[in-house]
């Protein structure tokens, strides 16, 4: 199924019953009063996030939701039956914005998280309240509130550990099919991949991460040129992300003589187009993996890739990998596992430094 990751949807509230006017009617009891109950509150709308989904494409053809009324009040002092709450499931990793002020008003990042998106309606008051020694047969109760109405706008932020960047045709997709069990689609042309993919990495029994691979960047990006940065939002809650670069310069035109980008171009085109996204992605810790490399002869191999590093003046962590032979992948995956453990270790080693003076 292909992601959908937008989409917008309008929610409205159920209003309140109505108050009702009425008077206490029995043989033997003169004057009984009034005795008009109030209505039942609107039904409330809540967004529920669910592990079982992983896509908004329902949105996309039910695109209005409403929740019950509340039920008129009735004689004898009785309240009018509230309005069931109406509960829409949404994929984890869901950004909840009010399209009508641009804020974002929930992020369900966990299975089971709830958020109230419109408040059903108060329901209004019965006869019964307005009774007072001036005004023994008061005729007067309260309408229902309205419910609340929004028009929201839902974005799917995949939960991924690892996230692969880089140039289309760099190899992403190829890699995420070397080391899990995904299969994307791979071909030797540029954006074989429009739509992210997720991909489970078992390094071994019961360690595992999950990896994602988004469509390819090129410059201009940030502008809407390309498919990719419609899809940067996935890597914003990575862990770590892995910079895939062809070892051999590439092309990117229909015309002989296009304008050529080595592979040390090609990383820092990428690095401005996140800039412009989002700075914070450059923050994150970002390892450089040279893909294809079995397209060089063995003995070319070292010395084009110390050729690329001396170029970016890269200090962090580097590989070289045959994506496509799965040669030097699987060191990759294990020095994550180990990335991760570290970072729990020290995690947990924080709170633990942390607990006995916490408030």
């Amino acid at each position: 199924m292909k992601l959908v990751d937008e989409a917008e949807i309008q929610v409205s509230a159920g209003n309140g019953g109505n108050g009702c006017v009425g008077f206490r009617r029995e043989k033997f009891i003169p004057l009984g009063g009034p005795d008009g109950g109030d209505g039942g509150a609107g039904g409330s709308v809540w967004l529920v996030a669910d592990e079982n989904l992983n896509t908004l494409v329902d949105f996309r053809h039910q695109r209005q939701f409403r929740a019950k009324r509340g039920e008129n009040g009735m004689g004898r002092q009785m309240y009018g039956k509230a309005g069931e709450d109406l509960i829409i499931t949404v994929p984890v990793g869901t950004v909840i914005t009010n399209v009508g002020t641009d804020e974002v008003i929930g992020d369900l990042v966990a299975h089971g998280d709830r958020l109230l998106v419109a408040k059903g309606g108060s329901g209004g008051l019965g006869n019964m309240h307005f009774k007072s020694s001036v005004n023994r047969s008061p005729r007067k109760a309260l309408p229902g509130l309205p419910g609340e109405e929004r028009e929201l706008k839902l974005e799917l932020k995949l939960l991924a550990d690892v996230g692969l960047l880089g140039f289309p045709n760099a190899g992403k997709s190829t890699l995420i099919r070397a080391v899990s069990a995904a299969t994307p689609k791979v071909a030797d042309y540029p954006f074989t991949t429009l739509y992210p993919n997720l991909g489970v990495v078992s390094v071994e029994a019961h360690r595992s991460f999950v990896i994602a691979d988004i469509p390819g960047l090129i410059e201009g990006a940030a502008d809407g040129a390309g498919l990719g940065a419609q899809f940067l939002r996935h890597l914003q809650r990575t862990r770590l992300l892995l910079h895939l670069v062809d070892m051999a310069p590439m092309s990117f035109g229909e015309e002989e003589g296009s304008e050529q980008l080595s592979p040390a171009q090609q990383v820092r085109a990428i690095e401005r187009e996140l800039a412009r996204h989002d700075p914070e992605l450059l923050d994150k810790p970002r390892w450089l993996v040279l893909n294809k490399s079995d397209l060089l002869l063995e003995e070319e191999q070292q010395a084009a890739a110390k050729a690329i590093i001396d170029e970016l003046g890269w200090k962090d962590r580097w590989y070289m990998v045959s994506a496509i032979g799965r040669e030097g992948t699987f060191p990759i995956m294990q020095d994550v596992m180990a990335f991760f453990d570290r970072q729990r270790a020290e995690a947990l080693e924080a709170a633990q430094a942390e607990g006995p003076h916490a408030p």
